[in-house]
């Protein structure tokens, strides 16, 4: 197969849904070895900021010489971006040779009278072999869905399990209280592993304390009570912190967002951590440069400056909330203009009540995903909150119309699924360019 094949291929197991469960994960990995149990693993589980936080681990773990592999989704613009080592996205050609070599292994497993495998866990088993391949150092392996049955989770050991935030999404697989989710989040706990897991509510802490008892594996509570944030605008932040007893004055991150200098402070708490078990040879100039260097693309991120244009994968309310508070910061007093598309089984209501006293116009669309809202049937909830809503069905549009109705100064921002938000990027991007 070639690349597009390949993908055509990897997307006609979409039709195989969500499977919990590792049996599929564990047959197809052992006809191939077992490259997972060769790697040494971040382990990274939560709600909101996996990706954010194993972009820090990756950043200041290359900056410090090592090779790093880093999976995440979904993706934003391109397929490979999903797999990346020391930030290059993995080559067209290797995904066709390893998804060519899987295919095999697939249909010799399926003769065997096994259930054919997801398309999760097909690239997450392309991960796991191309970083085994690669010979990377670490691997920052954020979860897919869940934890306790993800497809990641067929590892057998971590060098640290991380936890993130966690709140309510995906209620129909994971639970319907902060409780289940973090239950299910906790799965990724290790026998005698360590765990690093982000201040949040009693509810979901009391739950992974729990397992790590279980477990006989070390908690490790990141607090931010002492962080202070010395610049905040919607380039960068400079920031104080303590981490396990060492003081660092004016770190420097370019993403944008209070919860982003938690997320890179529990990073960096995740590093301090393994640089201790690990013996490792990292330095302060090292997590310095690691964290300004630090790109999570689609995150509250600047693409235009004139208008002012924002994107950002904000699709639950955990996630509109660090949305809301930034704007409140660089934005105060000023009315904006939204761009939405949200999935249908997403709490679109508890997002839109957080969002919408900061918008006084407001443009639909539909993103291109099989679980998307059309766009009238959002901008019908829409309209209890805001008098000006217009729905475009297809993004270029959205975006072209959203762009040619702008003044210089105003304040765009696009938000919701990440599905739309990538198409979005990509939009801008392009027009950027025909502009040189």
């Amino acid at each position: 197969m070639d690349y597009k094949e390949s993908l055509k291929y990897i997307e006609e197991t979409h039709k195989f849904g969500i499977r919990l469960g590792l049996d599929n994960m564990s047959k197809l990995l052992e006809l191939l070895g077992n490259p997972q149990d060769k790697l040494n693993i971040i382990h990274v589980a939560g709600t909101n900021g996996k990706g954010s936080t194993c972009s820090f681990i990756t950043s200041i773990l290359k900056e410090a010489g090592y090779k790093v592999g880093l999976y995440t989704s979904p993706y934003l613009e391109t397929f490979t971006e999903r797999i990346r080592i020391n930030g290059e996205n993995i080559p067209e050609k290797d995904v066709a040779r390893i998804v060519t070599l899987i295919k095999e292994k697939i249909e010799q497993m399926v003769s065997e009278g096994y259930s054919y495998p997801t398309e999760f866990e097909i690239v997450t088993t392309m991960a796991f072999y191309y970083y085994y391949e690669q010979g990377v150092d670490f691997v920052a392996l954020e979860v897919g869905l869940g934890g306790r049955y993800d497809a990641t989770n067929i590892i057998k050991k971590s060098d640290l399990s991380v936890i993130t935030s966690i709140s309510l999404d995906h209620v129909g697989i994971l639970g319907d209280t902060v409780a289940k989710i973090a239950y299910e989040k906790a799965g990724i706990i290790k026998e005698n592993g360590v765990v690093v897991v982000y201040d949040q509510s009693d509810e979901a802490k009391n739950v992974i304390k729990d397992i790590c008892k279980e477990k006989n594996a070390k908690y490790i509570e990141v607090k931010f009570d002492d962080i202070n944030i010395k610049k905040s605008n919607i380039n960068s932040q400079v920031f104080d912190c303590t981490i396990i007893g060492q003081r660092y004055k004016d770190l420097e991150i370019k993403l944008i967002g209070d919860h982003q200098v938690n997320n890179s402070v529990l990073a960096l708490s995740a590093i301090e951590i393994l640089n201790q078990l690990k013996h490792l040879n990292i330095n302060k100039d090292d997590i310095r440069r690691g964290l300004i260097n630090t790109r999570w693309p689609g995150r509250i991120e600047k693409i235009l400056d004139r208008p002012t244009f924002i994107i950002d994968g904000a699709h639950n309310e955990d996630g509109a909330r660090s949305l809301a508070k930034a704007i409140e910061k660089n934005f105060k007093g000023k009315k904006a203009t939204l761009l939405i598309g949200m999935l249908e089984d997403k709490d679109i209501d508890a997002v839109l009540e957080i969002l919408m006293p900061y918008f006084d116009k407001v443009i639909t669309t539909t993103p291109d995903n099989d679980r998307a809202m059309n766009c009238e049937i959002l901008k019908e909830k829409i309209s209890k909150y805001v008098d000006n809503v217009i729905s475009k069905e297809n993004i270029e549009e959205a975006v072209n119309y959203t762009l040619k109705n702008a003044k210089e100064d105003d304040i765009i921002i696009s938000a919701g699924s990440l599905y739309m938000i990538g198409t979005v990027r990509t939009l801008l991007n392009d027009m950027i360019m025909l502009s040189y």
